[in-house]
């Protein structure tokens, strides 16, 4: 335990420590609140969906956590190249308690985005409904767990800093836009329905709307499902895939 510990401390003392890596993974949220919140808002309720602002906040809170959660896994290759994880690798700890302590580590960095985002939000002029914000922090922390275990298995396969960024730019954007976090799934294209039925960010997006604006599609009960599953899935992919790294 005590090597989990030190390794989520390490990672959690690397994102505090980066002023500027915390101000600028927040000026896309604050750009999207407010342009998107504030100029569809009169379309949005004009066409029946009430206040566009309410409908966004909970989809922008997962997008800013799916962003850092996914690329913590660069460090990976950060020390790759450094020789750091070469150094944790031989230690005489397992491996399985080295992934697991990074993957909280980077997990717990995304959801400190994540509430950091939402305090913005209510500042902005979203009122979620506060009774359910502890529903919602579990959402974050099972987003933030999914996607950081993600970008350790895609990292724990590549050497490449620049061919990671590729990837996680090639899924960051279908992740996110198919999710339903800037408009509503109902009444989408078959097609399209499906893309989002089968992102894993589309139930954590509709469980914090759920949880925090007493909106959802797929159900409460459906979206705790399927995220804690998936999440469990990947943490053992990601912990199979590390376990391989060659020392």
């Amino acid at each position: 335990m005590s090597a989990i510990y030190i390794l989520w401390l390490r990672q959690l003392k690397r994102y505090l420590r980066s002023k500027s890596r915390i101000v600028g993974s927040i000026g896309q949220p604050i750009l999207f609140l407010l342009a998107l919140g504030f100029g569809f808002g009169p379309i949005f309720q004009k066409a029946g969906g009430g206040n566009y602002l309410e409908f966004l906040s909970p989809g922008i809170i997962a997008m800013s956590i799916l962003f850092t959660a996914l690329f913590a896994g660069i460090e990976i290759i950060w020390d790759k190249q450094f020789g750091f994880l070469k150094e944790m690798l031989v230690a005489p700890i397992s491996r399985l308690n080295i992934m697991i302590g990074r993957t909280l580590g980077g997990a717990t960095s995304s959801i400190i985005q994540g509430i950091i985002v939402f305090l913005i939000a209510i500042l902005i002029g979203f009122r979620p409904n506060l009774l359910m914000v502890p529903l919602a922090l579990v959402f974050m922390i099972l987003i933030g767990l999914f996607f950081t275990a993600l970008g350790t298995a895609i990292a724990s396969m590549l050497d490449d800093m620049q061919g990671f960024q590729l990837i996680m730019n090639f899924l960051v954007m279908p992740l996110f836009f198919l999710s339903g976090a800037l408009f509503p799934l109902q009444g989408l294209p078959k097609g399209v329905l499906l893309a989002a039925t089968l992102d894993p960010l589309s139930y954590g997006v509709d469980g914090l709307r759920a949880s925090l604006g007493g909106v959802s599609h797929f159900g409460l009960a459906l979206d705790l499902t399927v995220l804690s599953v998936l999440t469990l899935i990947l943490l053992g992919v990601g912990g199979y895939l590390f376990s391989r790294i060659k020392s």
